[in-house]
């Protein structure tokens, strides 16, 4: 086999998407862990993404949704997975292929990945200033602002309206000690 064939970087970010993987089907096995929640930023544009109409018009380009107190049906599949969130108390179903995952983050522990999406991908094409690809976010994941997926009485016109990119510091959700 010739060096050249050998697409380390491609290996890597597979292997790294296994990881996620394997760790959604253990909650949809035996749960989620007390005091654990999942953070999950997703392509909504992305090739094999579905999700409502509504979610796409609001979060055009990433979403983050966050499994933790409210989800329902978690299926996991070899290349994607499905949940049921609730939205201003509207459940809804979303299904995300594992190669439109971005970032994927577990703050309790704390745990994150960042991927690097190929040029091939349904991602806009990396610039000078994007960031090194997988690695160990300890402290913060910088994403797409989160979905609420929670029950609130937010007002639904305010859910179509087209999200602005912020910082989120997970450290805000964390537990004191």
């Amino acid at each position: 086999m010739e060096p050249e064939l050998l697409h380390y970087e491609k290996i890597v970010e597979d292997a790294l998407r296994s990881v996620v993987r394997t760790a959604l089907e253990q909650v949809a096995t035996f749960g989620l862990p007390e005091g654990h929640g999942l953070y999950i930023t997703f392509l909504t544009a992305g090739r094999g993404v579905v999700i409502p109409e509504r979610l796409t018009r609001t979060y055009p380009e990433e979403m983050t949704i966050v499994l933790e107190h409210q989800f329902w049906n978690l299926e996991v599949g070899e290349d994607l997975f499905s949940v049921e969130l609730s939205f201003n108390r509207r459940q809804e179903r979303l299904e995300v292929p594992f190669d439109c995952v971005t970032s994927f983050a577990d703050p309790s522990v704390p745990f994150g990945l960042k991927f690097e999406l190929a040029a091939g991908d349904d991602a806009p094409e990396p610039g000078a200033d994007d960031e090194a690809p997988a690695g160990n976010l300890p402290d913060a994941v910088e994403a797409a602002p989160a979905a609420s997926n929670e029950d609130s009485g937010a007002d639904e016109a305010a859910d179509d309206a087209p999200q602005t990119g912020e910082v989120v510091n997970l450290d805000t959700f964390r537990k004191k000690r």
